[in-house]
């Protein structure tokens, strides 16, 4: 499966819909996303170290969180380079 590189992706979070769960900081392997306690909601603080697995837009009860590749990210196969 074709993957974009380590940091070439784009966190999008819904501040509206997200409701501070933790979930996606939870399973974040890169540990890119914290919980915001003055906006209340989770927010990418490490976007550079994505590894585009998508597991925090998969465990999001509240599809909250949307992650897409960066204009001109190339795709590699096995991931991260």
């Amino acid at each position: 499966m074709a993957k974009t590189k380590k940091g070439q992706t784009k966190i999008t979070v819904y501040p509206d819909w997200c409701k501070a769960c933790g979930l996606c900081v939870a399973f974040c392997p890169g540990k890119v996303l914290e919980l915001d306690p003055v906006a209340g909601c989770a927010k990418a603080v490490r976007e550079e170290d994505c590894i585009n697995c998508g597991f925090c837009e998969l465990h999001c009860p509240d599809f909250a969180i949307v992650v897409t590749p960066k204009k001109g990210a190339t795709a590699t196969e096995g991931g991260e380079e």
